[in-house]
């Protein structure tokens, strides 16, 4: 278990685009510090040291998270409405990354308080740019509040 402190925090249940997400990071040296949660009930337990995160120090919070909408245990818009609703984390920036092109999805996301959706794209480059272009804006140029 990682106690230090994390750039982004990645909620994605395909280890295949979890791999892929976090190479085209590290490739441009975009985060450091990653942590990758499998599903929502980690990802939960993560954010609000709860579960095998209990011992964690819930001061250090993510800069970004990563968070596909499909998962299992708690669905992806779940853990987004509980981010969104606690004071210690609402304005942590939430990009849904995920397969999702339907409108209820992407409706209920921003309905939610989500700051960016994003339907990965098919080939490896243009999911690589992807997130390079995402670990760039939002730990780099965006300036969120302390």
């Amino acid at each position: 278990m990682k106690t230090e402190a994390i750039e982004i925090l990645l909620v994605e249940d395909n280890p295949d685009d979890a791999e892929m997400a976090l190479s085209a990071l590290k490739k441009n040296n975009l985060a450091n510090k990653i942590h990758w949660v499998e599903d929502g009930e980690q990802a939960i337990d993560y954010l609000f040291k709860t579960g095998e995160y209990s011992g964690r120090d819930v001061k250090k919070k993510p800069k970004l998270i990563l968070l596909d909408l499909k998962l299992p245990k708690i669905s992806g818009l779940e853990v987004l409405q509980r981010i969104k609703s606690e004071e210690q984390t609402k304005t942590i920036p939430v990009v849904v990354l995920t397969s999702s092109r339907e409108e209820i999805d992407v409706i209920s996301a921003y309905k939610l308080g989500v700051n960016s959706y994003i339907v990965k794209p098919v080939n490896f480059e243009q999911f690589s740019k992807s997130i390079s272009d995402l670990g760039l804006y939002w730990l780099v140029l965006n300036h969120p509040p302390e």
